[in-house]
Formats: structure tokens, sequence, C-alpha cells
């Protein structure tokens, strides 16, 4: 019989979302960021931010911080890419990246570029105009501090109930 690797839960008893409600999620998340959708850029994250925020007060007692950081830093790129395909002409690449910031060069090198969305979305440039605080600034829910307070929430529920 195969031996199976298990970690160390000193004396704490607790619970994560299964496989496949991992994957609907994520599904779900990649369907509101589609490439090929249209409507405004606040539309899509209000409604991101609905089905973020209902999963995580779901699912909040539950341990999957490092599933909500990964899914984040996702979550982050996948708007990236959707940015830069809507910014459809070089031209217009070029002067957003200009306004946010980008030098003449690295502006023109990667409005130039030929590589796909989904590789532009990953460059340092592209990284540093439509930064992780600006899609915040924008109205996207941070959810590694959304899952803090519910847990903060539900444990003083928990605490409340059991009169500690």
């Amino acid at each position: 019989m195969p031996r199976v690797p298990h970690t160390e839960s000193h004396g704490k008893v607790g619970c994560r979302p299964s496989r496949s409600a991992k994957q609907r999620f994520r599904r779900k998340l990649k369907k509101l960021t589609s490439r090929k959708r249209a409507g405004d850029f606040e539309d899509i994250v209000a409604s991101i931010n609905r089905v973020t925020v209902g999963w995580i007060n779901y699912y909040c007692i539950a341990n999957m911080k490092k599933f909500i950081e990964e899914t984040q830093m996702w979550l982050q790129r996948r708007l990236r890419q959707m940015i830069w395909k809507r910014w459809k002409h070089v031209r217009t690449r070029y002067r957003k990246l200009r306004k946010y910031g980008i030098s003449h060069n690295e502006a023109l090198k990667l409005a130039a570029s030929r590589k796909g969305y989904w590789n532009n979305s990953k460059t340092p440039a592209l990284h540093r105009a439509l930064s992780n605080e600006r899609l915040l600034k924008w109205g996207l829910r941070n959810l590694n501090l959304r899952l803090k307070a519910s847990q903060f929430r539900s444990d003083y529920k928990l605490k409340r109930y059991l009169n500690y």
C-alpha cells in the first residue's frame, strides 16, 4: 500500500473547499474575464466582486489562503490581458502606456509587440502601468483582505455563539 504524505495539524481541525468547487470558481471568473466580453470595465469588475465576495463568504471557515493568493494573482493577470486587448491599436497602447508612466522606448517596444495578450500581460512594463494598486483603485476587491475579514467575522460569531 503506498504511503500518503500528510501535514501536521498541530491539534487543529480544518476544512477546505473541494477541488471541483475551486475549479467551478475559477471557471466562473474565467467566463467573467473573457477577452471577448463586452461592457464597461466597471461593470465587469462589479460582477467579479459579486462572485468573489459571495464565494469567500461561503467558504470563509476553510483553510484556503494559498488558493486565494494564487487566484488573486491569476485574476489580476486576466484583467491586464483583457485591458490589453481592449487597447486594440499600437497607437492606443502606446498612448495609454505613456499616460501610466512607462518610458518612450519601453512603451513603443511593448505596444508594437506581436506576442499574444496572455504573454504580454506578464511583462514588467504592463505590470507597472496596470499595477495591482491601480486595479484596486479601479474597484477590484483584494481577495486576501476579504478572506481575512470574513474569517475574523466568522470567528467572532462562533466565539459569541459558544460564549467565549
